[in-house]
């Protein structure tokens, strides 16, 4: 069984306001950790894969081609936050507070999506392969932006539910 492992690392980006909200030491967030940590994630099917079975803790992995950061809105959450996990590839993921981002439209509480844009500040992030950065609802993100242009990517975002 092959897993991710590299030398990777791992980021939470958040502001101390928000720090005791993004608590990775929760009991779901410890199960999205430990997913990642010890299943092949090469051999994880595309699509939504059931991590908890009660819609509290699942997967989204994909493969798609990386875009400039020009091409991407910035997108956030308020029931789930986003454990990005790059499989193979090299991703960055702009980050904004998403009180300072403007919407783009209603958002949509069904999905759990709105899209924004405009950011008053951002920080950006690189990911290769074994790295994740966690986006709790308290951040707006811009995933699937290229580093040198566009170039494969297979991620897993696992989304935690924590409200």
């Amino acid at each position: 069984m092959r897993r991710v492992r590299g030398k990777g690392t791992a980021m939470v980006f958040t502001s101390i306001e928000n720090v005791a909200d993004n608590d990775l030491t929760r009991e779901r967030f410890a199960q999205a950790i430990e997913w990642l940590r010890t299943t092949d994630l090469t051999a994880v099917p595309l699509g939504r894969n059931e991590i908890s079975g009660d819609d509290a803790v699942f997967a989204n992995v994909m493969e798609f081609t990386t875009v400039d950061a020009a091409e991407k809105d910035y997108e956030a959450h308020r029931r789930y936050a986003d454990i990005h996990c790059v499989i193979s590839g090299t991703e960055r993921i702009g980050i904004a507070a998403v009180d300072e981002v403007e919407p783009q439209g209603a958002f949509d509480k069904e999905a759990d999506f709105g899209v924004y844009a405009h950011p008053l500040r951002e920080s950006w992030v690189t990911l290769r392969e074994g790295d994740i950065v966690v986006t709790p609802p308290c951040d707006a993100h811009k995933p699937g932006c290229s580093v040198d242009g566009p170039a494969p990517l297979r991620k897993a975002c696992v989304k935690v539910l924590v409200s």
